[in-house]
């Protein structure tokens, strides 16, 4: 796996990678990670073309994805109070 991009963004690391005829997109925040695979021939324009994929309304999905990761942990990490 070979990292091919990585985008700016204020409230995430955006990683692009590119593995096995794939493009793998990683999102991070703190300890969590979120990431999808599209495979190349479905992509139109190479990297660009994942580029145009990492609209505004998507991060804005994926940050919110994050919030629910972190409750969704948080509550179970409280239930046992490890």
């Amino acid at each position: 796996m070979r990292i091919i991009a990585e985008l700016p963004h204020a409230e995430c690391k955006i990683s692009i990678f590119s593995m096995n005829q794939k493009f793998i997109i990683k999102f991070e925040q703190g300890t969590l990670e979120q990431v999808y695979k599209i495979a190349e021939l479905n992509v139109t324009d190479g990297v660009n073309g994942v580029f145009q994929l990492i609209d505004n309304s998507f991060v804005e999905t994926v940050i919110d994805r994050f919030k629910q990761m972190r409750t969704s942990f948080k509550e179970v990490y409280d239930r046992h109070e490890l």
